[in-house]
């Protein structure tokens, strides 16, 4: 999930659809249609690469990265695969280039492409749909993904950035300041007057808390900060990590709280959740203070949701839908004010 533009974007998919046509020639592909699979953040198609493998192509929503913040993330993704995390790589133009610009006579402003592998494998699962795996299996699978996330963090903590890495981050800064990376909730228009009490109540819980948290190189560096049910593919009992758009700097615990977000109102939460963090354990350290502090970066996952959504209606998400994933988020907010 990305922040909004105040830039003007293309308004259909047949407007994207024609920046992805454009961009084929640069890889070399003259033949085959590009197929939409998802436009909401960046439209991201299926293609045919001219050996006939499949690939992912983005179309990069307006504004949101940088040149430099997007070569930095295909560097990051590079460094993960060459540490043996199955994530995409990036697939370069018949120039060379990991990404480019491409632009048609309808559309306002260049936008930013590129290319990245096809990786088998099956969502975790689906927003708003309920799990299908017996407990068992959600122990398993929950147990490979904290594996997996704790791996990710290890590899990076010994990593050297190369120069003029830069990503934004999922900081103090990221979530409270005066412009945070998915946007202000406090103007969201779906918090009634007695839930928005609550809710500005817990901001200031929050924003004490975290102040107050430790923040070093053994527990903030460089995360995925997107860690939903889809972006976590399982195949052949191997966890693969995708779309990695929203990465930045952040604490650890934040990819935690993310990946168990979705999983709340499910029947089996409490053993997911210990799937997860025993899944962690076995490749990282979790301390007392860690663990006692995913309520916390559970709440700010949920306020960073209440900022992006507000600002999403009638764009990328109808008002229905928008109201009910707030009402969601304000209700993990007021969770979190009424903990101990």
């Amino acid at each position: 999930m990305s922040a909004v533009s105040a830039q003007s974007e293309p308004e259909t998919a047949a407007d994207v659809t024609a920046l992805a046509r454009r961009a084929l020639e640069l890889w070399g592909i003259r033949e085959g249609e590009p197929e939409l699979l998802k436009y909401r953040e960046n439209a991201v198609f299926r293609i045919r690469l001219p050996d006939g493998q499949p690939a992912a192509m983005r179309i990069h929503r307006l504004g949101y990265h940088t040149d430099a913040a997007l070569r930095s993330e295909l560097q990051w993704m590079g460094f993960l695969q060459s540490a043996g995390i199955a994530t995409p790589s990036a697939v370069a133009t018949s120039a060379g280039d990991l990404f480019v610009l491409v632009s048609t006579a309808a559309s306002v402003q260049p936008r930013q492409a590129d290319c990245l592998s096809w990786l088998e494998g099956r969502a975790v699962g689906a927003r708003g749909v309920p799990l299908d795996y017996t407990p068992e299996q959600a122990r398993q699978v929950f147990t490979a993904i904290g594996r997996t996330i704790a791996h990710m963090h290890n590899a990076t903590s010994t990593w050297g950035p190369p120069p003029g890495f830069a990503r934004h981050a999922w900081d103090f800064d990221g979530f409270f300041g005066a412009n945070p990376t998915w946007g202000r909730f406090e103007t969201s228009p779906f918090l009634d007057g007695s839930r928005r009490e609550l809710v500005f109540q817990a901001r200031e819980k929050a924003v004490k808390a975290l102040t107050e948290h430790e923040r070093s190189a053994r527990n903030f560096g460089i995360i995925h900060a997107d860690l939903v049910r889809e972006n976590v593919l399982v195949h052949e009992g191997a966890i693969r990590i995708i779309d990695f758009d929203d990465c930045g700097y952040g604490w650890h615990m934040y990819d935690l709280a993310v990946a168990l977000y979705q999983n709340r109102e499910e029947a089996i939460y409490p053993l997911i959740e210990a799937a997860l963090l025993d899944g962690y354990r076995q490749e990282r350290e979790l301390t007392a203070q860690d663990v006692a502090a995913l309520p916390l970066f559970s709440a700010l996952r949920a306020f960073a949701f209440l900022g992006w959504v507000q600002s999403r209606v009638e764009g990328d998400i109808t008002r229905d839908v928008g109201m009910r994933m707030s009402a969601i988020a304000a209700d993990v907010v007021i969770a979190y004010l009424r903990s101990e």
